[in-house]
């Protein structure tokens, strides 16, 4: 008989590197990008939403959509073909 909670799978800790390919303002354009690679279940993170909320929309605090590193070209070419790609930052981005 198995002990008690063996099946559990050994949990390592490990640092993903998320990359920048996007910094704007605009709250739009930030909900066709998370709907682009939520369709194409691509994780996401969206920095600097509250510090923006904060400053109260003055336009100074851009809001910055990073993906992780692994995914970064499936995420620059799925927002590309979805006729984003003018707003994308050049390819090497910034690592955060």
């Amino acid at each position: 008989m198995a002990q008690r909670g063996s099946h559990r799978p050994i949990v390592r800790s490990t640092r993903a590197l998320m990359i920048e390919i996007m910094r704007t303002n605009d709250i739009v354009l930030i909900s066709a990008v998370q709907a682009a690679l939520d369709e194409i279940e691509i994780p996401f993170f969206v920095a600097d939403s509250h510090m923006s909320a904060l400053e109260g929309s003055l336009g100074f605090l851009p809001r910055r959509v990073l993906v992780l590193e692994e995914d970064v070209a499936e995420a620059r070419r799925s927002l590309i073909l979805c006729g984003l790609g003018d707003h994308l930052l050049p390819e090497g981005g910034s690592a955060a």
